[in-house]
């Protein structure tokens, strides 16, 4: 990798729900990092989220206060990516359409939504450049997959980009093979569940995990029966932002066996808890159908499977998957995320022109093929 002369250090922001995580780069290698938790009663005194912003920046400049680096030494910023429009894959500049659609939360509030905001202020600080890199709004679909079954409405894309390309690009550079000339199946499981097709280096089929579309997880309801969904909706008076609600964050395991966490459901199942058993081999039985469609829409041909996100730590999820799935690809699990790595890695290959800066439009308009605007 080309290293910069002098300029060597990138700091990168990754907002969350309940916490804020930072960390330094320098030459190459994460020097520092910190998860910033924030309580709910801290939070709860902001109305919305764009409003936690001073909050949040003052725990950021607490952290890099702490640091030994000194500002001529930093290059760019780079964090992760808000709910924008729909747009391909890839490391964009933050610009003032970037921040007005954020700062508007035109689609729908998020803690990411902070992050273009709070990286853009760091950068000015330092007299840098800040980066956005494969945010979850990447839509790469290709045309077919776009296709609802109603006219009017399309199937569009949101999911863990930024981890399930990251994990894509670490995992065939060790079978010798690149993202760009690959196929790969990759499930990233956790509180929401996004399971994609990568072709070629573009996710051209998969589900909506954001709005809890696909297999159920510990928190999203997955694909419901239709009927019977509006049928409760109907009976219930839902609001949208009810049924948004109820979707992305009250149902799956939450709704079973209330409880979201995968290590306590599988102590249950230790203790006996058949009704925990169930309902997890409900979600697996589930996630294993999805990944066999995907493997469908690249026509069996498949280099490898990828299993990854907070749930792949546990065997009791990862190891049915490994069996029942090996006929397709071969099978690797890497738990966790690698988020803060791979936006550093994004930042680099834009500054080493190894890839071009993306420029954010905010004139919504649809995408066709994955072709963006």
């Amino acid at each position: 990798m080309t290293m910069h002369p002098k300029r060597d250090v990138v700091i990168v922001i990754n907002p969350g729900s309940t916490s804020s995580k930072i960390a330094l780069f320098k030459a190459g290698k994460m020097v520092a990092e910190r998860t910033l938790n924030h309580s709910l009663a801290e939070l709860s005194q902001f109305d919305a989220v764009i409003a936690q912003k001073d909050f949040r920046m003052q725990a950021i400049q607490e952290f890099l206060a702490d640091q030994d680096f000194s500002a001529s030494e930093v290059l760019a910023v780079a964090r992760r990516g808000g709910l924008l429009k729909p747009i391909p894959g890839g490391t964009y500049a933050v610009n003032e359409a970037m921040l007005d659609d954020l700062t508007a939360a035109k689609r729908n509030e998020h803690a990411s939504n902070l992050g273009a905001g709070l990286a853009q202020q760091v950068a000015d600080q330092y007299g840098v450049k800040a980066y956005v890199v494969d945010p979850p709004v990447v839509d790469e679909l290709q045309p077919l997959a776009r296709i609802s079954g109603l006219k009017g409405i399309e199937r569009h894309s949101a999911a863990h980009v930024l981890n399930q390309k990251a994990m894509a690009r670490q995992v065939l550079a060790t079978m010798g093979k690149t993202y760009a000339t690959s196929r790969v199946i990759v499930a990233h499981i956790g509180g929401g569940l996004s399971i994609h097709a990568h072709e070629n280096g573009r996710m051209i089929d998969g589900n909506n995990g954001i709005d809890g579309e696909g297999p159920y997880s510990p928190e999203r309801a997955g694909s419901l029966p239709l009927v019977d969904f509006v049928a409760k909706v109907l009976a219930e008076r839902l609001t949208l932002d009810q049924v948004k609600k109820l979707l992305a964050s009250q149902s799956g395991l939450r709704s079973y066996l209330n409880d979201i966490s995968i290590k306590n459901i599988v102590a249950r199942i230790a203790e006996g808890d058949e009704t925990a058993k169930f309902y997890l081999d409900g979600m697996i039985y589930q996630i294993k159908k999805q990944i066999a469609e995907m493997a469908g829409v690249l026509n069996g041909q498949v280099d490898v499977i990828i299993l990854t996100g907070g749930a792949a730590y546990a065997t009791a999820v990862t190891a049915p998957l490994q069996h029942d799935l090996a006929w397709i690809a071969p099978v690797v699990v890497r738990p966790g995320e690698m988020e803060m790595q791979a936006l550093y890695e994004g930042g680099m290959r834009v500054l080493n022109h190894e890839e071009p800066v993306r420029v954010y439009q905010s004139d919504a308009s649809t995408i066709k093929g994955g072709t963006g605007r």
